[in-house]
């Protein structure tokens, strides 16, 4: 890989960063297309994900104190469509905002659905009338449909925010966790029934935040534990059902807003996630939990003091081995580790000034190098002009080889079978062309033998797994394969992780929620050339999918074949000579998937 040392200006912006140290990694600010809408003040949350499944991450959010419409143009789920080189363009749908946000496919339809916790809840409608809410996506990113019933209804009356997913009770579908908004609301977790309704399984009103909230597995025992900023408890552990115990143990007291900037990852490659936080000093520290609600602090030569207010863990440097990212008052710092608690100083750069913070995330990879990479909000300018920014930042190496590496499991985790975990990845794709991945499972160990868990995915870094709850192995591997062009590559997880067998639980989740098969159109109105077709097998089975004019005659076979389970999608372009080109009309497209018939109807003008 070529890497350069950048000093340089970003002209559209006159925003100056200076890299501060020789390092391995570097990165360029990449922000084109973020600067509207125009953002107010206060925090906020931004994930990344490919919300409409094209291969590229996005960037989400439901914005800061100017959503909806408080002196700007912010309101609802807003979603940076990514173009694969690190530009944005921006889509809003809703009339609420002032939260954080998640990312994860809550109804297992194979599209990618949204959660937010939120202060502003204005809306005069189901879609933005709950201060904690849960919308399913089309593929798009851009419709939405109110999926919330009895979230937030124990007496929260002030605001959410910090908001994330996971599956804690390990039933299959994703459940949703809230950190209150400042003052009052507390924190709240709420099982995932599968059919809309949502079931409160933990939480308290009361105390003070600064916001944050996320799921991981500190103690290594397959259930979702979870890290919150708030003045009660950081660290809570899950038992698998739903609940949560306090599990703080001899970590530094959060005092009286919490610890700030809480994250889990693992940076010691035993399969649990440790915890990185920001001190009362504005240091930066990560401990990790040894047994029995014993911690250990493996911070080594981070700094004690600073200016920090926010951490992340994530292996930027891509050598198997967790780093730690800080950002607070415009200084951005990276320290890499060496999996045994030895860190170094890699990377630093400034954002203008005072640069404090109101959302930091990493790990998409917004250009296809092969290199995770950074997103900050925070406030610039003087009183009383200062507003928030977003600022997006790719590493700057050039990917000029094939390759795929795995991020998650990396070794020694445990999951339970029937539950949903994620499979991440990072990969280098020479060209924009785009590439599509498989992943195989072995539990045999790392030869195999290899069972498709899916293939043909975009090759957007994170696939959600239900685990089939037939499975029980010490001895598990993932094989990840990358095809790009004519040309292949595979990686493998580097060390073994564990599948333990099902728990049983049951009365959460129907059938239809874990094998859904479907098919969707978009857009069914064609004023360009492209139709996406969607279409979601729980398992192996044919599928036919077909194009007929009005008179019910068939123009041509789009798909005629049996694939493997997976969520797919199909190009259809209407106005080309080479791709079935049609007049102006109204046209069906009929699938008949698994035995299951689908038809939707497409009308294409000029």
């Amino acid at each position: 890989m070529k890497k350069t040392l950048l000093i340089f200006l970003f002209l559209p912006i006159f925003l100056q960063v200076f890299l501060t140290t020789l390092c391995a990694i570097s990165y360029v600010e990449s922000s084109n297309g973020l600067s509207y809408p125009s953002l107010d003040g206060g925090r906020t949350e931004v994930e990344m994900a490919d919300i409409d499944g094209d291969g590229n991450i996005d960037l989400l959010s439901i914005g800061d104190h100017g959503s909806p419409y408080v002196n700007t143009n912010e309101h609802g789920i807003m979603v940076w469509f990514g173009d694969g080189t690190g530009s944005w363009s921006v889509f809003q749908n809703g009339d609420f905002g002032y939260g954080g946000i998640a990312v994860g496919d809550i109804d297992n339809d194979g599209f990618l659905d949204v959660g937010y916790g939120m202060h502003h809840n204005w809306s005069g409608n189901d879609f933005g009338d709950q201060l904690i809410e849960a919308a399913l996506g089309d593929g798009t990113g851009q419709n939405w449909q109110p999926w919330d019933d009895s979230l937030a209804t124990e007496g929260q009356d002030w605001g959410m925010f910090g908001t994330d997913f996971a599956d804690f009770n390990n039933d299959g579908l994703l459940d949703i966790g809230s950190n209150s908004f400042g003052s009052g609301d507390g924190v709240h977790t709420y099982i995932n029934n599968g059919d809309g309704p949502w079931e409160h399984s933990f939480g308290f009103l009361g105390g003070n935040s600064t916001d944050d909230i996320m799921f991981g597995d500190v103690n290594n025992d397959g259930n979702a534990d979870f890290a919150v900023a708030h003045q009660n408890g950081t660290v809570y552990i899950g038992d698998g059902t739903g609940n949560f115990t306090l599990g703080d143990g001899n970590l530094p007291p959060g005092g009286n807003l919490g610890l700030r900037g809480v994250d889990l990852g693992d940076a010691n490659n035993n399969g649990t996630d440790e915890i990185s936080f920001c001190n009362s000093n504005g240091g930066v520290e990560i401990w990790t939990w040894v047994s029995q609600n014993t911690w250990s602090n493996f911070s080594g030569i981070l700094p004690s003091s600073g200016s920090y207010e926010a951490t992340q863990i994530f292996d930027m440097n891509v050598d198997g081995n967790g780093d730690i990212v800080a950002f607070g008052s415009g200084v951005l710092t990276i320290w890499t580790g060496d999996g045994a608690g030895n860190w170094t100083l890699e990377t630093s750069f400034t954002t203008p000034s005072p640069g404090y913070f109101e959302a930091l995330r990493v790990g998409g990879d917004a250009d296809h190098n092969g290199f995770p990479d950074i997103v900050i909000v925070a406030r610039e300018g003087s009183w009383p002009s200062d507003i928030n920014h977003i600022r997006f930042f790719k590493e700057t190496s050039t990917p000029d080889t094939l390759y795929i590496k795995p991020i998650h499991p990396h070794g020694y985790e445990k999951f339970y079978a029937g539950s949903v975990n994620f499979i991440d990845w990072t990969s280098s794709v020479p060209d924009t062309l785009p590439a599509n991945v498989r992943l195989e499972l072995s539990t045999t160990g790392n030869n195999g033998p290899w069972v498709v868990i899916t293939e043909n995915l975009p090759d957007n870094g994170r696939y959600q797994w239900l685990i089939s709850d037939t499975l029980a192995s010490t001895n598990c591997f993932v094989r990840y394969t990358i095809f790009w062009q004519s040309d292949s590559t595979q990686c493998l997880t580097p060390v073994q992780f564990e599948i333990m067998g099902s728990t049983g639980i049951s009365n959460h989740i129907k059938t239809e929620h874990i094998y859904r098969t479907n098919m969707k159109v978009f857009p069914t109105l064609v004023t360009n050339r492209n139709v996406h077709i969607y279409y979601t097998l729980g398992r192996k089975g044919p599928v036919k999918i077909s194009l007929y004019d009005i008179t019910g005659k068939k123009l041509a076979a789009l798909v005629n074949g049996t694939m493997p389970q997976g969520n797919y999608r199909i190009t259809w372009n209407a106005k080309e000579k080479n791709n079935r080109a049609v007049g102006q009309g109204i046209y069906f497209i009929r699938g008949v998937i698994q035995g299951q018939k689908f038809n939707s109807k497409v009308i294409v003008l000029k």
